[in-house]
């Protein structure tokens, strides 16, 4: 080996013996942030106020949405037992996981493997229930605005109790399914790996195909209407509200897009680039506060979300029974 080649190799050695060393470094700087209590950095009176507020406002609101379609005639229609089981899906991230974690932070202990898996799974049921319960939230609205009543008649209650098991049934198994190969990427033992090809499928078909099929039928709708209702016609005062229900609906999943698009992307540029735990982490759980949010999408943009959310504050918060008189209603169909 002659004095060029050797000097040649030792530059190339040390080099990469610095790229061990500066990735060493950024991975023992991102030991600080946990998928459970946030990052250390932080103090802990901090995260624990966070958390804190996050689990009990968001549990509120979404008790709160839950139960305005009790508490609302305009909103006692079997089709919007859908927006229910998005709203107790929500209110798993906030009574559940959440409180879980904050738990954790009074504790002063670290988090476990067992809790870290846990939160994750529960997470990822959530998730998937409301992507496909946003698609049928869809269909519903495009049955009842758009097509004749006969047709939305085949929406009986049970079917609707059917089709909300199903959504459950079909979320659980996926996550046992993918908990049960141990692919892709494990964020609670910190192996950020590509995703399998098995994820990509299912991500395909669970996510993919329900997300394209909401697009479709809200652009669907929302041409469809306006189509009908330009010029002097004006549509029955039931069919107005029904409408505005459908807006919120249309806002709900621009939310639910905006709240965990970030953090897809993400992972999927994880599997070509390594991103760092810390945006990751801090990623997840800006998609998981969506849960505390979504509820207020209805307050402001439904008048009967915010009627029944009056009723409910007097009740509870007020103790007393005054309250705004449901209005009685004629059904358009």
């Amino acid at each position: 080996m002659n004095a060029t080649t050797y000097t040649s190799s030792t530059l190339a050695g040390i080099m990469g013996l610095e790229s061990e060393i500066r990735m060493d470094k950024a991975e023992d700087s991102d030991l600080d942030i946990s998928p459970v209590t946030l990052s250390s950095a932080w103090s802990r009176v901090a995260r624990l106020l966070l958390l804190a507020s996050m689990a009990v406002g968001g549990s509120v609101g979404n008790v709160f949405m839950i139960s305005a379609v009790v508490v609302e005639d305009q909103l006692k229609k079997r089709g919007n037992a859908f927006l229910v089981n998005v709203a107790l899906a929500d209110l798993l991230v906030t009574g559940l996981v959440i409180p879980v974690s904050v738990i954790v932070i009074l504790a002063g202990h670290e988090e476990s493997l067992s809790t870290c898996r846990f939160e994750c799974t529960l997470e990822a049921l959530c998730f998937l229930v409301t992507v496909l319960t946003l698609t049928t939230i869809a269909a519903e609205n495009y049955t009842r605005l758009c097509l004749p009543h006969e047709r939305y008649g085949v929406l009986t209650p049970s079917r609707v109790t059917a089709t909300i098991i199903s959504v459950w049934l079909i979320s659980a198994m996926t996550v046992v399914l993918q908990s049960s190969l141990d692919v892709g990427p494990d964020f609670c033992r910190r192996r950020f790996t590509g995703i399998a090809m098995e994820q990509i499928i299912g991500a395909t078909f669970l996510v993919g195909l329900p997300t394209l099929t909401t697009i479709f039928l809200y652009v669907k709708l929302v041409i469809r209407v306006r189509h009908a209702t330009r010029g002097s016609y004006k549509p029955p005062i039931a069919f107005s509200w029904d409408y505005e229900l459908a807006k919120a609906n249309i806002y709900s999943c621009v939310m639910f897009v905006v709240f965990w698009l970030p953090f897809g992307i993400v992972v999927c540029l994880n599997s070509f680039k390594p991103i760092s735990p810390r945006v990751l982490y801090n990623l997840a759980w800006f998609a998981l506060s969506k849960s505390c949010f979504n509820n207020l999408i209805y307050c402001v943009a439904d008048r009967h979300f915010r009627s029944a959310y009056v009723k409910l504050f007097h009740y509870c918060c007020c103790k007393t029974t005054r309250h705004l008189q449901p209005v009685q209603l004629v059904n358009y169909y």
